[in-house]
């Protein structure tokens, strides 16, 4: 039986407290000590935490906000006392605002933003990924570039400046290298550059898409999802999506290298999608997102794995939908997406979740 659990992370307030009735199953009390749902309403993803685990950069896509495709946001986790977080001004908006913005990740400083947007190429939202029958796909907007922004929001810094996608870019907790995905080799490959956006080098090399990148701790791994398209099937229409700047990400695994790119290795062969891995703080196990289980195709629950490929462990059992995983740096708190609690709509919300090893 499901109980109420109140939160032990310095966050009383009464919408916090109310939200955390029904939000645990009995199976995720392995890990999660207390769990607490941190925004009301929209689609809420890629929350990933600042170098002191005290801070959130996310992306929102609400349309009660007026926003309708997805801007980068942050939160300071110690100062939700009194908010209202189902409101946009409980929130600071660190994107313009303009077009379209994903992938924030706090740079080491802990005061400046990094995100991919389209908002210096466009005022409003790219159109939308076309519908194909009998496939699911993801659009690689050729606009999207990788910027740096300040916690209030000034862009400090555009970093890349290519023809075709730039995104996905997640910096070293060393505080040296950004890695990230592009096109710019004709492939969606892995790059890496440094913090100041010089020097890219590619990383990977293999036919395939190849994002949602993360170092280790030590930063001295990288993890990532990967697909491996091999018949020649596979790969014509792996081929052809990529013309119409389009992936299908139904069929990836996960992927550890050195931080240059060295020793490539595959810790998943699970089928179906694999996706939104990231290092536990101890550099040993990897958790992630995945429907390898599911009959039904959209059903993503999080599972941990040793990196050598070993100790298969599900994490999460409700909703259909959770993803995007992130522990904080000390490894004590989990932040991820889910469907949870969402009052039968399609909302997406972010959940943070006090973690037990």
């Amino acid at each position: 039986m499901k109980q109420i659990l109140f939160c032990t992370l310095c966050i009383t307030n009464t919408i916090l407290a109310q939200s955390t009735t029904n939000l645990i199953s009995e199976q995720e009390k392995k890990h999660f000590q207390s769990l607490i749902q941190l925004t009301f309403g929209g689609d809420n993803a890629e929350a990933y935490f600042d170098p002191t685990g005290e801070k959130i950069s996310f992306q929102v896509t609400n349309k009660k906000w007026n926003v309708h495709c997805d801007q980068i946001y942050y939160l300071h986790l110690n100062k939700l006392k009194k908010k209202d977080l189902s409101k946009e001004m409980s929130f600071q908006k660190i994107s313009t605002g303009k077009g379209r913005s994903t992938c924030a990740y706090f740079m080491p400083d802990g005061k400046n933003i990094l995100f991919a947007s389209t908002h210096h190429k466009m005022d409003s939202c790219p159109p939308p990924a076309p519908h194909i029958k009998g496939k699911y796909v993801w659009p690689l907007y050729p606009e999207y570039d990788i910027f740096v922004a300040d916690i209030k929001g000034k862009i400090i810094k555009q970093l890349t400046n290519t023809d075709g996608y730039d995104a996905e870019a997640t910096v070293s907790p060393k505080g040296d290298k950004i890695v990230f995905t592009s096109t710019r080799s004709g492939d969606i490959e892995l790059w890496i550059m440094n913090t100041d956006g010089s020097n890219p080098v590619q990383i990977t090399h293999e036919l395939g898409y190849d994002g949602g990148a993360f170092f280790s701790l030590d930063g001295s791994k990288i993890v990532f999802r990967a697909s491996r398209p091999k018949t020649k099937k596979e790969i014509k229409e792996y081929r052809d999506l990529l013309d119409q700047k389009l992936v299908s990400p139904t069929d990836m695994e996960i992927f550890i290298c050195d931080s240059d790119g060295k020793n490539l290795k595959q810790i998943t062969d699970l089928g179906k999608a694999n996706w939104a891995p990231f290092f536990h703080p101890s550099g040993k196990k990897i958790i992630f997102s995945s429907n390898h289980h599911s009959q039904r195709g959209f059903d993503f629950q999080l599972f941990m794995i040793n990196v050598d490929g070993t100790g298969l462990e599900q994490i999460t059992t409700e909703s259909n939908f959770n993803a995007f995983p992130m522990f904080s740096p000390d490894g004590k708190k989990l932040i991820f997406s889910s469907n949870r609690n969402n009052n039968n709509t399609r909302d997406t919300n972010l959940f943070l979740a006090e973690w037990k090893d």
